[in-house]
């Protein structure tokens, strides 16, 4: 965790990427996406804590279809800036079984984390399992996986807001900021 004075310098150095108008408008994009796609299929929505909180938060009463809602939470980054081993804090339950799954994350990065979600979601026995991001990040990489709705592509820069965070900080922030080149 940093200070409030350490947050508040790490924003005030940053650069604005997308405004809260942009983020809102891709966030109506993949709800329009969605609801052609996943209407009258009754999925079960997972969460991926906590950087998809913010995402799911406003994407959901968006959705117009009956759908169940639960979470999980699995890490590569923790309060680092470059991804490690894969941390399961809560794994999919078995209620996923015999269902369309829509998961939902902050950000495609690497890959890695949602590319497990995937696997461990249909060995439990899911039908289907559709990914959502907020964010896909251009890395240059070759990723295991590629979400079926993105909201919008990002630099290969560290991002933080709209539910990903810097240090801990700024999840809550309505639009996407990174930090400078050299930092």
């Amino acid at each position: 965790m940093i200070s409030d004075p350490e947050a508040r310098d790490i924003l005030a150095r940053a650069e604005l990427l997308r405004s809260a108008d942009e983020v809102q408008a891709a966030v109506r994009r993949v709800a329009r996406e969605i609801n052609t796609a996943l209407a009258g299929k009754h999925p079960l929505v997972l969460s991926v804590m906590g950087g998809a909180v913010v995402f799911s938060g406003q994407l959901l009463p968006m959705l117009e279809f009956p759908l169940d809602f639960d979470y999980l939470h699995v890490s590569r980054y923790g309060n680092a800036q470059q991804g490690g081993e894969l941390n399961w804090k809560v794994a999919p339950r078995e209620n996923v079984r015999g269902r369309v799954v829509l998961v939902l994350d902050d950000i495609l990065d690497e890959g890695e984390t949602l590319q497990a979600i995937r696997q461990r979601v249909l060995k439990l026995g899911a039908v289907a399992c559709y990914s959502a991001v907020f964010a896909d990040k251009e890395n240059g990489k070759t990723k295991p996986i590629r979400a079926d709705f993105v909201g919008m592509e990002l630099p290969n820069r560290f991002v933080f807001g709209y539910g990903m965070d810097i240090h801990g900080a700024w999840r809550n922030l309505p639009a996407i900021y990174a930090t400078k080149e050299n930092e």
